[in-house]
């Protein structure tokens, strides 16, 4: 169907008309889109649903948007942003639900590509191994599962944090098999399953796709383990994360290759990755990016705190990518910094704060702030949907755009903070 995107002024135009009808002298100096404005510093993304990918009001991500609404999307993912990341489009469970070569499902994943490359954009491939949404065949076979203990009393999670296998309605989304408990296959089984997924997924996008996630949330939140206790963990052991890089590198040997976690502002969590990073860079692992999500909220971090985390960061001396930047205005969330579906329950409710949209402003000038600072470092910063309306936050309205796709307050402190020194 052809977009009709002519009849849809953009977020530019629209600013831009609002603030001369205040006068000429407001006209702001600095440039009027994201992409621009940070040229000289840092690709800035955005994470598209199919519906943006295909141009059609499609039944996927949950996502109730008609044509109207969807070609005000695309017309503002175009003219703000230069990359994109998929939300959930070439994740196991989509693009290869059942078992086999003849299991695989390319029409989703083809689209958001081909919408990439039409719109000459930097394109990133999320997600090839995470515990969430992979599909229960990948780990079924005729090994019995391990006797497990009764489980403990449940127990809440400390704040910033959570330890549920849960998804999202997008980034992570629902199901997967964190639940299964049915026969397993052999280590062997499973590592030949993740290499043949691999290989066909990355193959297929080869320099097309310029970044991937390869593994995903791998780290505990809690405790002092390291890794999360996954069906991966559990089958393969802890080298299946140096496995998967070497498989996503024998496949497309250009490709930049990220590791990717959230709540990364916790020390504890982040100083597990950081060993973690050190521990597969003595092995030799292609880990040639962090991603952090960097899910946050109009309390926390401030510019201090997250100058400290990316200084951190740096000292593994990779590229730091931002992978799924949104901040939280509910006041539910003010204490949490998660990616997990199950914390997002609380920390979308209770109405949004007060002076949201001024808070939200300073929020985000000062993480700009902070990844202009580290812009020696920092390659990418994705934020995690076009407008509050598609974010799986949108009771916290914690993006750059409303839910008609007009520039907040936000937007306009984020255009400001590309020049402004720390």
């Amino acid at each position: 169907m052809k977009l009709l995107r002519q009849n849809h002024p953009s977020p530019a135009s629209l600013l831009a008309a609002a603030l001369l009808a205040l006068g000429a002298d407001v006209l702001p100096a600095a440039p009027a889109t994201l992409k621009d404005a940070y040229k000289d510093h840092f690709y800035v993304g955005v994470a598209i649903n199919r519906t943006i990918a295909t141009g059609t009001a499609v039944q996927a991500d949950n996502v109730n948007r008609d044509l109207n609404q969807i070609n005000q999307d695309i017309a503002t993912v175009t003219e703000q942003f230069n990359q994109i990341s998929p939300e959930n489009d070439l994740k196991w469970q989509i693009i290869q639900p059942q078992a086999g070569a003849d299991g695989y499902n390319f029409g989703p994943g083809d689209a958001y590509v081909n919408f990439g490359l039409t719109h000459h954009m930097y394109i990133v491939g999320h997600v090839l191994v995470w515990h969430g949404q992979t599909p229960n065949w990948v780990f079924q076979g005729t090994n019995p599962p391990p006797r497990m203990s009764p489980p403990a009393a449940p127990t809440a999670p400390a704040p910033g944090t959570t330890n549920g296998f849960g998804g999202r309605r997008f980034g992570r989304g629902t199901g997967g098999s964190f639940g299964y408990n049915g026969p397993r296959a052999s280590r062997e089984e499973l590592l030949q399953r993740m290499h043949d997924h691999i290989a066909t997924v990355v193959g297929r996008y080869k320099g097309k796709i310029k970044v991937w996630d390869v593994v995903n949330e791998a780290i505990a939140d809690g405790g002092t383990n390291v890794l999360r206790n996954s069906l991966w963990e559990q089958i393969i052991g802890p080298d299946f994360i140096a496995k998967a890089f070497k498989y996503a590198h024998e496949a497309d040997p250009d490709a930049i290759l990220r590791y990717n976690d959230y709540s990364l502002e916790n020390p504890a969590k982040r100083h597990k990755l950081v060993a973690l990073i050190k521990s597969l860079q003595a092995q030799g692992v292609p880990v040639m990016a962090i991603g952090s999500q960097t899910h946050v909220s109009v309390s926390s971090p401030s510019f201090a705190e997250e100058d400290q985390v990316l200084t951190e960061l740096e000292t593994l001396g990779l590229p730091i990518h931002i992978t799924e930047l949104d901040v939280n205005g509910a006041q539910g969330g003010q204490r949490s910094n998660s990616g997990d579906v199950a914390a997002n329950a609380t920390t979308t409710q209770g109405g949004l704060v007060s002076n949201a949209d001024q808070r939200l402003a300073t929020a985000y000038a000062g993480l700009f702030r902070a990844f202009v600072k580290h812009e020696k470092f920092v390659k990418v910063v994705t934020l995690w949907g076009v407008n509050d309306g598609v974010s799986w936050r949108s009771q916290g309205r914690p993006l750059l755009f409303d839910s008609q796709d007009l520039p907040k307050p936000a937007f306009n402190a984020v255009i400001q903070a590309a020049g402004m020194a720390p």
